[in-house]
């Protein structure tokens, strides 16, 4: 049993995400090279500071790697670095650069999928 005090601050603690994480339809998919490895990859979720990506082949923590998304928005070119992995479902990724020409089009692809997200939980 957790105290009452200590319960109501584990259920109001914030995220430590500063941008709130849009799943994606099976239709974002990213091509990424991290350590001389090529790869193409499902995005299952992501938001302006980073996003998740399908792949069976983890990466340690701290690890770069480049993006690159053609999307209807648009080629949106990034690099992130591992936030964290885990074996057989995919990599957290933090972008850590992103021009000044695919910022605008990566808030279009997010709001593209929130209203996506949006049309499927009103059917």
């Amino acid at each position: 049993m957790v105290p009452g005090k200590l319960r109501s601050r584990l259920l109001t603690s914030p995220s430590r995400r500063l941008t709130s994480r849009v799943p994606t339809p099976g239709d974002v998919w990213v091509y990424w090279q991290c350590q001389r490895r090529e790869d193409v990859s499902r995005v299952r979720d992501m938001s302006m500071g980073g996003l998740l990506i399908e792949t069976p082949e983890p990466k340690a923590e701290g690890v770069l790697t480049r993006l690159n998304f053609l999307v209807q928005e648009g080629q949106i070119r990034a690099d992130a670095v591992v936030r964290h992995a885990t074996p057989g479902v995919g990599l957290g990724l933090k972008f850590t650069a992103l021009s000044e020409q695919d910022r605008p089009k990566l808030a279009a692809l997010l709001t593209r999928l929130r209203g996506t997200l949006q049309s499927r939980e009103k059917s």
